[in-house]
């Protein structure tokens, strides 16, 4: 067991116990999953996609508002922090960890369903680090793809499914039927 406590001075206790792989019953269904900016996940079933939340765009205005209170009472250099700074950087940290705490039960409940509906899943193999160096960069933060795909990849495993990692090069341009490859992506739905 490990204890430890987080900036804002939340106490947490942490097991480490095997898992057990909890099957649930067959489907006899497959999905493809196709990570994306505009929706956090598209999937080849209509009523499995995961729409982009926008956690972090709503809480925006709090967090420019914690952020400029830090500015005014930034202390200098050598002093210390006053107390106003102190609470509007605690603040500001509690608005962040609700964030993280919303898309983690975002992607975690989206793929309980997923797992649930379905045997076997196609999941593009995309890693969004190459997003934080683009002018999307916030806007791929906020859609906590990385966190998203390990609560799947993470569920599947614990209810025994079938996952496929498929290399994301040219998903969206080859065709699925006969795998012929467009000059151009074409427009997807």
């Amino acid at each position: 067991m490990r204890v430890y406590r987080d900036s804002l001075g939340h106490w947490y206790a942490s097991f480490v116990v095997p898992a057990e792989v909890q099957p649930l019953p067959a489907t006899g269904r497959v999905i493809g999953i196709d990570w994306g900016v505009k929706e956090t996940a598209t999937t080849t079933s209509d009523p499995h996609d995961l729409p982009h939340a926008r956690h972090g765009r709503k809480a925006q205005a709090k967090l420019t508002r914690y952020d400029r209170m830090m500015a005014r009472r930034e202390p200098a250099k050598g002093q210390a922090a006053s107390k106003g700074y102190r609470e509007a950087r605690k603040w500001r940290a509690k608005t962040y960890q609700k964030i993280a705490r919303q898309r983690q039960d975002t992607g975690r409940k989206w793929a309980k369903k997923v797992v649930r509906d379905h045997d076997a899943l196609a999941v593009e193999d995309f890693k969004p680090k190459f997003l934080a160096k683009s002018t999307m960069a916030r806007k791929a933060a906020d859609a906590a793809i990385g966190a998203t795909k390990k609560a799947l990849l993470e569920m599947a495993r614990k209810h025994g499914r079938i996952v496929h990692l498929v290399h994301p090069a040219h998903t969206t341009m080859d065709c699925a039927q006969c795998g012929a490859r467009t000059k151009h992506a074409p427009p997807l739905p």
